[in-house]
């Protein structure tokens, strides 16, 4: 049985197209780069998120998979990442009607990814800090469309 937390993530289950843009680590600096997203239910208690860079990213084709689940006993959203580098990460995550946050600190780096939320569009920004939050740096814009 999904629980009623859980099932406020529906909004983000289906097919998604998707853009890349305004990245510190592209050229040219206006480089927009497709890709696809989907977002299924993994039995009642997860959301399975998966996204692929259509484009040449770096020099490949850039895959992400994104697991976002819940810990009851502490009322709070847990995203765990992986992607074709072999990276793993775990992000602390809200979500209300209106807005996604995933949150990453970690003595390498800190992460956040904040994204406004609509019925047919997600509009996200990523960003890091070397210094432990103290500032951050843009790393890209991140839109879905969906499909």
């Amino acid at each position: 049985m999904r629980s009623e937390a859980m099932t406020r993530l529906d909004v983000l289950t289906g097919s998604w197209r998707t853009t890349l843009r305004n990245a510190w680590f592209l050229e040219p600096a206006d480089l927009e780069v497709p890709g696809s997203a989907t977002a299924e239910w993994l039995s009642d208690a997860f959301v399975d998120f998966r996204w692929t860079m259509e484009g040449d990213v770096g020099g490949a084709t850039s895959e992400m998979v994104l697991v976002l689940g819940r810990n009851d006993a502490q009322d709070t959203y847990t995203a765990l990442y992986h992607d074709e580098r072999g990276v793993c990460r775990v992000f602390a995550m809200t979500f209300t009607d209106s807005r996604w946050t995933l949150l990453r600190e970690d003595p390498d780096m800190h992460q956040r990814f904040t994204a406004d939320l609509t019925p047919t569009r997600i509009t996200g920004r990523w960003e890091a800090s070397d210094d432990q939050g103290r500032t951050w740096r843009k790393d890209f814009d991140l839109i879905f469309d969906r499909q």
